[in-house]
């Protein structure tokens, strides 16, 4: 029998062990599948932290706000803003002339001026022809509540307190419809936080003469009321009879806003 070589055998056993180990790097994954895995999150907790602030910014500067009566020789106007995320999405006039041909002239003018005022998103908008009066009161209430929408989205929040933040976000003021008495309209405007009147004033009263002196006595006494009853049953004033009537029916407007 012929005798292998101690060189070749060597040779040969060298030969097996580098094809064993090329084999094995050949069958080894080319990624960790948990590395993959991690890199595969990694984007979509970015994506989602993005988004996240998104979100809350779409949430501020929402809500309703209603701007002052404006006083026309018609009648009075006055126009409430639907807005979210800063921007107007809806306008309304909760007020507007009755009454011959007032009827007419407001069926006419307001619709066009409710859309010009989503398109404008200001009170820079054109009057309606034939409607002159209706417009410029349209327009005056409109810059009102535009300014109270500035206010609003400008006053600053408080980091320290959240708690604080939070009552903002519940507290809306709502104005009621006009109360016409035989000494001028009375209307009513109520803060309502947490589902509470915590706060009640008169935008309008009777003015002039002997009106000062029975406004000056009834209204603050009517705006305690409001707060205390939380509703429209509250006492007349006495001597001012006329001017508590209209303001518990101005009340009661602002109320049925709620929705109870």
């Amino acid at each position: 029998m012929r005798k292998s070589h101690p060189i070749r055998r060597v040779v040969l056993a060298t030969a097996a062990t580098v094809s064993g180990v090329v084999l094995l790097l050949t069958l080894k994954p080319a990624s960790d599948p948990a590395s993959a895995s991690a890199a595969g999150a990694a984007p979509q907790q970015t994506a989602a932290a993005q988004e996240s602030p998104q979100g809350g910014a779409q949430a501020a500067g929402s809500g309703t706000v209603t701007g002052d009566a404006a006083r026309t020789q018609y009648g009075a106007v006055q126009v409430r803003l639907t807005v979210s995320g800063g921007r107007i999405t809806e306008a309304e006039a909760v007020q507007a002339p009755k009454g011959g041909t007032s009827d007419q002239k407001t069926a006419l003018a307001v619709p066009r001026l409710n859309q010009a005022a989503v398109a404008a998103q200001s009170a820079q908008i054109d009057s309606v022809s034939g409607a002159t009066y209706t417009s410029n009161g349209y327009k005056q209430s409109l810059q009102s509540a535009l300014d109270k929408m500035k206010a609003a989205d400008s006053a600053p929040a408080s980091p320290a307190s959240p708690s604080s933040g939070a009552a903002q976000a519940a507290s809306r003021t709502l104005t009621g419809e006009a109360a016409q008495t035989p000494y001028g309209p009375v209307q009513v405007r109520i803060t309502v936080t947490d589902g509470k009147i915590t706060e009640a004033e008169a935008v309008q009263a009777p003015k002039g003469g002997t009106s000062d002196q029975k406004t000056a006595l009834a209204v603050p006494r009517l705006n305690q009321a409001a707060v205390a009853a939380q509703s429209a049953q509250i006492d007349s004033v006495s001597g001012a009879t006329y001017t508590s009537n209209g303001y518990k029916q101005s009340l009661q407007s602002a109320l049925d806003q709620t929705g109870g």
